[in-house]
């Protein structure tokens, strides 16, 4: 295996391990609306994320870095193609930053719920355009002879990509409900647990047409055993909900995101961004890839760091690994409002 297919997998397993981690962070942001009826019980939800969620973040700066290191061409295509849609991304992940980070500061009811907009906001815009974004990186851009995307805005929201968005916005809700389940007590425990009862249909369908439809026009033979692993995962997660089995329907809820991270990376493979133009111009793990010195010294970094933020972070969820309950709330202060 060379160095430019190993950095391949490398990009491909941080974007995983941010579709994971990421990923339901992003439904608990979603489940504001459903399982948030009152204000302490938000509070519960936020904080099932909260020692957590920043540090899932940090797998993307990795992965863009790992990308902009070892891929420049396609770190350069990618993003110029995708302009619009990364910026309406980064500035979501904003807005929920700050909604997080500021909601406690002020003890004003307006203010928190303003908040839980900008939290709410920042969690289904980012689930869904990541699916728009990755569907088109499998099915392709119009890239030219000199690297130039020709493609529109409007081309990137054609049907394929469409439904991968959505795939992606219901998977990572229910991967959060799973994940809310599992980490709180008593009434929004039971509720979340009740909501996948309800809900798993919903991204077993969506999940699945996106899969088949994948594996169908892009997939190769071993990604048949991928996409057919994640959908038996979504059932088998839902039928564990049912019993309480809180862990191990979280364990392969998570299986099924990782799946479909797999199955993507394992359709776009040899290429990082196929043209619809010609296949002369696709851009490929060879033709993409930094020198091999370069290669060598960003591999050297990753063996040295890798397993330091990995020891670090697995320690953050040990530690924080109790479930909380609405009663655990304490009273919200914070700076007033009121005169």
């Amino acid at each position: 295996m060379t160095l430019p297919e190993l950095w391949f997998i490398a990009v491909a397993v941080l974007f995983t391990g941010y579709f994971v981690l990421e990923g339901f962070d992003f439904g608990v942001g979603m489940l504001f609306p459903v399982l948030g009826r009152t204000d302490n019980r938000r509070r519960v939800l936020l904080n099932t994320i909260g020692p957590v969620w920043d540090g899932n973040e940090v797998w993307l700066i990795t992965a863009v870095g790992a990308m902009f290191a070892a891929f420049p061409a396609w770190y350069a295509t990618m993003f110029s193609g995708f302009y619009l849609l990364m910026l309406m991304i980064l500035v979501s992940l904003i807005v929920r930053v700050v909604s997080i980070e500021w909601r406690g500061k002020i003890n004003d009811p307006a203010w928190r719920r303003m908040c839980d907009v900008g939290i709410m906001t920042g969690s289904f815009v980012p689930s869904f355009l990541w699916g728009v974004i990755f569907s088109n990186i499998v099915a392709g851009l119009a890239i030219d002879k000199t690297g130039y995307v020709t493609s529109g805005f409007s081309d990137l929201f054609n049907g394929y990509a469409m439904l991968g968005g959505l795939a992606t916005l219901a998977l990572f809700f229910l991967h959060g409900a799973v994940f809310v389940a599992l980490k709180s007590a008593g009434e929004v425990s039971d509720d979340a647990r009740a909501l996948v009862q309800r809900f798993t249909v919903v991204p077993i369908l969506l999940v699945a047409g996106f899969s088949i439809w994948t594996q169908v026009d892009f997939g190769k033979e071993w990604t048949s055993a991928v996409a057919g692993g994640i959908i038996a995962a979504l059932v088998v997660a839902w039928l564990l909900t049912g019993t309480g089995r809180d862990g191990w329907a979280f364990a392969f809820t998570t299986v099924s995101v990782a799946g479909l991270g797999v199955l993507l990376f394992g359709s776009l493979f040899p290429n990082v961004l196929p043209s619809t133009i010609d296949p002369e111009f696709t851009l490929t793990i060879a033709n993409a890839a930094s020198s091999h010195y370069t290669l060598k010294i960003v591999g050297w970094l990753a063996l040295i760091f890798g397993p330091i933020v990995l020891l670090y972070q697995g320690w953050t969820y040990w530690v924080f690994r109790k479930r909380i309950a609405v009663e655990q709330i304490p009273p919200s202060i914070g700076l007033s409002l009121r005169r």
